[in-house]
Parts: C-alpha cells; structure tokens; sequence
C-alpha cells in the first residue's frame, strides 16, 4: 500500500502496441510522455472528470489551459451510464458530444487475469480544416479529433476465467498526452510540429 491517495506522474514511454501507427499520423511517435494522474480508493469517476475538465477548460490566467468547451468530446464505455451522467447533467457536456464506445476503445485492463476497468476520453476538434472524424466513424484515423486525455476508472479485478469482480477501493489512472497537449496549446495540428520537435528536426 501506498503511503498516499494521489499521485501525478509524468511518464516515459515508448509506443510497443500501435508501432505501426508511426509515421502514419501526425499524432503517434515511438517515444512519448504521458502524464497522469492518479487515485488510490480516494477519489473516483466524479472526481476525475471533473479535474481533467476544469484543468482543460479553466483560463489560463486561473492556471488552466483555457480550451473552448466546444471544441471538447468525450467517449464513455457503453454500458458505464455513471460517467455519460456525470459528464452530461454535472459538467455540462451536451449528450451529442458524449460518445458510447465499445470494449475495444473504452475499456482498459493489464490483461488476464489483473486490474480493469471502463474508460473515459476526452478528444478535442482541430477544426474542419483537417481531414478526419469522430471515434467510430470511418475517418477516424484521420487527424482532426485527437484523443488528449483518458481517464480509467479501475473497479473490476479480472480473475483467470474472465470474470470480474468489484475491487474494494476503486481507484482512477489517467494519461494525458505531453507532445499532443503541447500541440494543442502552440496552436498546431501534428505533434512534429511543436516548438521542440522542429528545433531537432
């Protein structure tokens, strides 16, 4: 057990699952910083959601990066009607920016038998000026909708036959892109195109 309940992190990370997505967008690379935040059976999804949006959305006089709530989009796991309600009737987020997606895209787990559980990403729109659509749609790989932030509410431990059981203390791992939330914040599109990659390149 750790001694605490909250942790951050910034993570180095190099891409093993989706190598082959390197050089295809503009938004993988084979290293990477993730950072994250982290609760330990303290807060859960409420909680989560509700700093990833207020540090997203806050001025950036106040300390936050002052995105536009309409250029925000989220995605739940399709059965986690907890999140899709805290996300509508809590933060505000209209229903038809507010995505179900399957086990493939919103749930997450170390594998079998271990820790899982749903998902909640938060996406944000560069503009009709880049090609590509929303998650689920057959543009989704293109570059306009950037998945920027994913909370993962972990509340099920996955047994060896594959079934799950509630954990006594739910706990929440979030992933924040570095490259891509600079991007965002320098106002371009591709991670290679921040301030630091085009010095190198």
């Amino acid at each position: 057990k750790p001694p605490y309940k909250r942790a951050t992190s910034v993570q180095k990370c190099v891409r093993t699952l989706d190598i082959d997505e390197v050089g295809k967008t503009t938004r993988h690379a084979s290293f990477f910083q993730m950072c994250g935040n982290f609760s330990f059976g303290d807060y859960f999804k409420e909680g989560a959601i509700a700093l990833a949006w207020e540090l997203l959305t806050k001025s950036v006089s106040s300390g936050g990066y002052g995105f536009s709530e309409d250029k925000l989009w989220v995605t739940v796991y399709q059965d986690d009607d907890e999140a899709a309600n805290i996300w509508e009737k809590q933060i505000g987020v209209p229903k038809n920016r507010i995505q179900r997606r399957g086990m493939a895209d919103n749930f997450w787990s170390m594998g079998v038998p271990g820790p899982c559980g749903p998902c909640s990403e938060i996406f944000f729109d560069h503009g009709d000026h880049i090609w590509g659509g929303l998650p689920g749609t057959p543009e989704e790989d293109g570059d306009r909708f950037i998945e920027i932030w994913n909370n993962v509410f972990m509340q099920f431990n996955r047994d060896e036959a594959g079934v799950m059981h509630k954990l006594p203390k739910p706990s929440v791992d979030t992933g924040m892109g570095l490259e891509r939330i600079t991007a965002v914040l320098q106002h371009v599109h591709s991670k290679y195109e921040i301030d630091l990659f085009v010095a190198l390149l």
